[in-house]
């Protein structure tokens, strides 16, 4: 039977960082948690646990898994469902043990100037000597290597991806706090510190700064981030879940709009923030009603498949085709591609993607990557090549070829010259859905290869982004939302790569799609000093006839943000918010209702004004 244990700290300003967890039984089945003792450089005192799955692959990888304040390493492990995923996908858990204080013990050093710097001392040294240890004793990935842990550990979770990003490939924090946010020792207890105390609010680029300011000068990738809260969390308040995501969306140089809402179960609301690759790097759980108490069963299942590690034998479902890849700065020896990203379908998560040479029976590997695009260097001037992508999966399994691009290095002094721009860009045939471009050809000296259909959203502002690529002089543009307005533009790009200055923009606005009356009324779920959830945006069916799709619009008080939205297409322009229906929440019988649509916004501290002035259409 599933139980429910709080771990105190002994006092009852402790339980403020502690976590409650949800205990499935014994999480091992042969393994079993074992202490190390001298495993390396140890300022900050603490104990390690170790738990090494009997079934495990020659290189395993690691996850640090950390409590929240009075808990343990043994404790976590207990209460945790790290332990059995490590059975399952064989990595290897390390549970370290705090030791200090600030107020009440046991809790991770994310105060002190001490553990703030990279290499200055504390807990985070103590933690990369744990890891260090696991990698030379039971050959542990360093290319692998993950952060999770709950409360007092989520906070240190993030703390360890700001000092040693070069260490991490992702984390996970429950109930956490952006780097950086205590000022010190004696802002770290509940009752005195600003941090918790729910009025923290900074811009995303001093969070941003805070984490560069961890390493200076550091320019490699850095680790992807997930973040859970409760909204009813008052204890590390769900308003810090916002400041973590402007934090790391902002190291990521990301909007602070997501790029993908949705509901993975009943009240778990997740955000995520793509690159322009599609790479998901910050990810954002809101858990409805929740308070002090994650994470709760299911929740590492999430946290280990955002690291990539559920590669699973059943898996035999390859990634989706990727797009036809699109050359660009075409020299002598390289030239770098770009596509449209894969998604993963079999559960063992994306890994990247191969890049081959087509040239007859066996096609040679050019080279590997992680993310979208690629530059191919040492190819050899004034040759053609015909090159096509596949995406591979955690298991191994690869996708189909995608559509091939023709590309041709240039000789010593070859074409620089890029194409004329397109002209006379017009629109025809616009329903709800789509829209046909035209335009006149381009002229190059050695030939136009492709146009590049470029996409904006709205009449004014947002960012031109890649819609597609046409060999012809016409495209069709699919998937539009009715009653929307983009703005499109084309270019052109030769064999060398040279691409041509844009075209001149064209404005549509798609056609409404099935009308029809309904109501929009909007409710409270949380509000604090700077924000707060509307949840459910309940729409009401007033017709007499069933509705097929509907669309919502409301005003933002000035100075207040969209920062996140569920369960609806949501775009913006100015103070208004515009909120479309959804393939599972759009056809509406005559008085029934949706429930599943809400937002989230951010405001000035001390405003306590709300949205107004919905409709329904």
């Amino acid at each position: 039977m599933r139980r429910l244990t709080k771990a105190l700290a002994g006092a009852c300003a402790a339980a403020l960082f502690a976590v409650m967890t949800v205990v499935l039984g014994s999480p091992a089945a042969a393994a079993s948690l074992v202490e190390v003792t001298g495993f390396g450089n140890n300022p900050g005192n603490m104990r390690m646990h170790v738990y090494v799955p009997d079934s495990r692959p020659a290189s395993p990888a690691i996850v640090v898994a950390m409590h929240g304040c009075g808990g343990s390493g043994p404790g976590f492990y207990q209460g945790s469902e790290f332990a059995s995923l490590a059975d399952r996908y064989g990595f290897i858990v390390i549970y370290p043990s705090a030791t200090q204080s600030a107020g009440f013990g046991n809790c991770f050093d994310t105060w002190s100037d001490t553990a703030k710097r990279r290499g200055g001392g504390s807990d985070p040294v103590s933690i990369i000597s744990m890891i260090e240890y696991v990698e030379r004793t039971h050959q542990g990935d360093p290319n692998r290597v993950y952060a999770t842990g709950s409360s007092s550990g989520g906070m240190m979770t993030q703390h360890m991806l700001a000092l040693y990003p070069d260490v991490f490939k992702a984390g996970a924090s429950f109930m956490g706090v952006p780097f950086n946010c205590f000022a010190g020792a004696s802002d770290y207890p509940p009752g005195s510190s600003k941090c918790t105390g729910g009025s923290m609010d900074r811009t995303p680029q001093q969070w941003g700064d805070a984490v560069r300011q961890a390493y200076p000068g550091y320019s490699g990738p850095r680790p992807r981030v997930q973040l859970w809260h409760g909204t009813a969390d008052t204890l590390v308040p769900y308003s810090l879940l916002r400041e973590s995501i402007e934090q790391w969306t902002n190291v990521f140089g990301l909007s602070q709009t997501p790029t993908g809402t949705d509901t993975p179960q009943p009240g778990w609301s997740r955000s995520r923030y793509a690159d322009a690759s599609g790479t998901v790097q910050v990810e954002a759980y809101s858990i409805q009603g929740a308070g002090h108490v994650l994470p709760q069963s299911g929740m590492a299942m999430y946290a280990v498949q955002f690291f990539g590690l559920t590669t699973s034998q059943t898996d035999t479902t390859p990634p989706t085709t990727p797009g036809t890849p699109v050359a660009a700065n075409v020299s002598a020896t390289s030239a770098t591609l770009t596509w449209t990203a894969s998604t993963d379908q079999g559960g063992s998560g994306l890994a990247g993607y191969n890049v081959y040479r087509e040239q007859g029976a066996t096609d040679p590997l050019l080279g590997q990557s992680t993310t979208a695009s690629i530059t191919l260097t040492g190819l050899t001037a004034g040759t053609q090549y015909q090159v096509y992508v596949r995406a591979r999966d955690g298991a191994g399994n690869l996708s189909g070829n995608s559509a091939p691009v023709t590309f041709t290095t240039t000789a010593t002094g070859g074409d620089t010259t890029p194409p004329t721009a397109p002209a006379g860009l017009t629109a025809s045939g616009t329903t709800a859905t789509a829209t046909t471009l035209t335009w006149t050809a381009s002229t190059d000296d050695t030939g136009v290869t492709a146009y590049e259909i470029r996409r904006a959203p709205g009449a004014t502002g947002g960012t031109f982004t890649q819609a597609g690529t046409s060999a012809t002089t016409s495209f069709t543009d699919t998937g539009l939302t009715a009653s929307t307005t983009y703005r499109y533009q084309v270019r052109a790009r030769d064999a060398a790569g040279n691409v041509s200055p844009v075209s001149g923009t064209v404005q549509v606005t798609t056609q409404a799609g099935t009308s029809g009356t309904c109501s929009a009324t909007p409710t409270v779920q949380s509000q604090w000093g700077n924000g707060y959830v509307i949840q459910p945006l309940t729409v009401t069916n007033t017709s007499t006839s069933t509705i097929t799709g509907w669309t919502v619009t409301f005003t933002l008080p000035a100075g207040h943000t969209l920062t996140g939205s569920w369960n609806a297409t949501v775009t913006t322009s100015g103070q208004t918010v515009t909120v479309k229906s959804v393939g599972h929440n759009g056809t509406l019988a005559p008085g029934a209702s949706t429930t599943s649509v809400g937002f989230q916004a951010s405001r000035p501290s001390g405003d306590t004004a709300l949205p107004s002035g919905y409709t329904c259409a």
